[in-house]
């Protein structure tokens, strides 16, 4: 674990800054836009959760060099942040394993070919993983923690789910149909209640990772890198 807190601070600045950057893009700040519909994606949801993780060190780190120096632990929230971490890492799974091949085969791949793209879905979650894998105090877990996981995404699910069925739109098909839900493997008009089984399988494989990570802070002693003396404040 990371015992300099400078160093903290500039990674957790700096993710802020860029996932903020990846959000203003996706959501069409930089071309004037305010695409409001975005909102209603996990994907956008989930970087906004990570944004306000990032900011929320980042303020809390500030405040530990001012009031206790500049060694010393950096690791705040870590459940919270292990939760944030999944939840952004199913962000990650999703679209690179079950959306970009679909899109690869319907010939969008200027979509993937681009900034905000590999941002929301790929740099956030990376830098979620690697401030919880530097900073995050080891044995801070409980097992019980890893069903924290599932509130978020099983929240969504629902959410989208009610504003399926009460009709909302997230987009028109190459056919001009309505499309009632985000994402394919739960859109109940497309697959039926197939979805439930790729919900299941899901959460099976999300809580195998979760126990990864119990296990990685359990068993792995994480290496204190850049740790001054104990006595040093400032």
């Amino acid at each position: 674990m990371i015992q300099d807190r400078r160093v903290a601070l500039v990674m957790r600045v700096g993710s802020a800054v860029l996932t903020l950057m990846g959000l203003c893009s996706y959501i069409g700040i930089f071309e004037g836009e305010f695409r409001a519909s975005m909102l209603m994606y996990y994907t956008i949801q989930s970087n906004i959760l990570a944004l306000g993780l990032f900011i929320g060190l980042s303020l809390r780190t500030a405040f530990a060099i001012r009031n206790d120096g500049i060694k010393g632990s950096a690791g705040y929230a870590p459940r919270f942040e292990l939760v944030c971490t999944i939840d952004l890492l199913l962000t990650l799974v999703v679209f690179w394993v079950m959306l970009a091949p679909s899109m690869f085969t319907m010939g969008e791949t200027s979509i993937l070919a681009t900034y905000e793209n590999y941002q929301v879905h790929l740099l956030t979650p990376l830098f979620c993983l690697i401030d919880w894998v530097l900073f995050a105090p080891s044995r801070s877990l409980r097992f019980r923690d890893l069903f924290l996981i599932y509130v978020y995404p099983y929240c969504y699910v629902i959410f989208t789910s009610l504003a399926g069925v009460l009709g909302y739109v997230y987009r028109y098909g190459a056919d001009g149909s309505a499309m009632h839900y985000p994402y394919f493997f739960f859109d109940y008009d497309l697959v039926g209640w197939y979805a439930l089984l790729y919900i299941a399988g899901l959460s099976v494989f999300f809580f195998v990772l979760g126990c990864l990570f119990y296990l990685f802070d359990r068993k792995v002693k994480k290496p204190r890198l850049f740790a001054g003396p104990t006595f040093c404040r400032r």
